[in-house]
């Protein structure tokens, strides 16, 4: 078995147990299909970045922080559909994704729980997060549920140089139909985006975990892009 089999085969099994675990109609037979559906979209060959190794690598963080949401499952589902459709020439990919998580998961999950998916994977487009009119306990719950799965999802910008420097090759070669001109100014908007937020994480968690480290990556890849 290869190494992507082995990838493929180890998110399988994480993503059929968090469905089955909050779907009393899922069948073995049933959740497979819904994850070969998956998995046929992550290995598209206009991905480099956004693939099954991004969703592993995503796994990697809801296994440290799982005890501290409130709703894991419904998390873990969100994770998995987040980029499940991707084109790098379009800009509704997080739209089209939601749409796509709610048309596979309706049947299985209540209305409530989809509705929910939708929206956390419409809020990894800004990574801000809706304004909650009241402040109640579940109101609570969810909010802290959003920044995990916010900060998981930029956790690799406070990764080593190195791995850093590996995602921003692959996020350079996803957009190969740019020339380099055009790719560096809307790269460097991108980065100076991010920079201008008071904090990239929203979690204490992260915060204190990546937060010097993420910013010191941007920085050091925009000077780079400066210099190119």
């Amino acid at each position: 078995m290869d190494g992507l089999s082995k990838i493929d085969t180890a998110l399988e099994e994480i993503f059929t147990r968090h469905l089955s675990a909050i779907s009393s109609c899922i069948t073995p037979e049933k959740a497979s299909v819904l994850w070969q559906n998956i998995v046929l979209r992550y290995n598209e060959p206009q991905r480099v970045y956004h693939s099954l190794q991004h969703i592993q690598q995503l796994f990697g963080q809801f296994e440290q922080v799982k005890h501290n949401l409130h709703e894991p499952h419904i998390i873990a589902l969100a994770l998995f559909y987040h980029d499940v459709i991707y084109e790098p020439t379009c800009s509704d990919n997080e739209l089209k994704s939601a749409e796509y998580a709610v048309e596979s998961l309706t049947g299985y999950l209540s209305a409530e729980q989809c509705q929910h998916i939708y929206a956390l994977i419409m809020m990894t487009a800004s990574h801000q997060i809706d304004e909650i009119d009241e402040w109640s306990e579940k109101a609570k719950e969810k909010y802290c549920d959003v920044a995990y799965l916010l900060d998981m999802d930029l956790s690799i910008l406070g990764a080593s140089w190195s791995q850093y420097k590996q995602y921003a090759h692959t996020v350079r070669q996803e957009y190969a139909h740019v020339s380099d001109d055009d790719y560096r100014v809307g790269r460097m908007a991108v980065l100076e985006g991010l920079l201008a937020h008071p904090t990239l994480y929203l979690t204490d968690y992260y915060y204190v975990r990546l937060e010097k480290q993420a910013r010191k990556n941007i920085e050091h890849e925009i000077m780079l892009l400066r210099a190119s």
